[in-house]
């Protein structure tokens, strides 16, 4: 019971620890410009989508529910960083993570849906 408990629920929880210590570091300026701020922000996409997924996976298909969590932690996520030295979070920042979320749960409904319906017409 324990096992399955931390199977299921010890990858999302890791995931969120990992964006926490990311967010926690002093911004680090690449010089990249707009390449840059592009790639980081579809990185977050990327971050919090997979968040949504093992969520999904953890909660057994619950998909409002892991949103909810995802995109909760997206906001909480930029809190943290207004308290970081160097860092500054946006409301503008967590509408783009949620967007990471909200596409791969549209993709998760739409592949759902599809087996379904092969499902239903053997």
């Amino acid at each position: 019971m324990l096992v399955e408990l931390v199977l299921r629920f010890g990858p999302p929880v890791v995931v969120m620890g990992a964006i926490f210590a990311v967010s926690a570091q002093s911004d680090v300026d690449s010089g990249l410009g707009v390449v840059d701020a592009v790639g980081r922000k579809l990185i977050h996409m990327a971050e919090f989508a997979l968040l949504f997924l093992l969520w999904l996976r953890a909660l057994r298909g619950r998909a409002g529910l892991a949103a909810l969590i995802a995109i909760g932690y997206a906001a909480t996520d930029e809190v943290h960083q207004t308290l970081v030295s160097g860092r500054h979070g946006t409301p503008v920042d967590v509408f783009i993570d949620a967007g990471g979320v909200l596409l791969v749960w549209y993709v998760h409904q739409r592949i759902s849906s599809r087996r379904a319906a092969r499902g239903a017409g053997s």
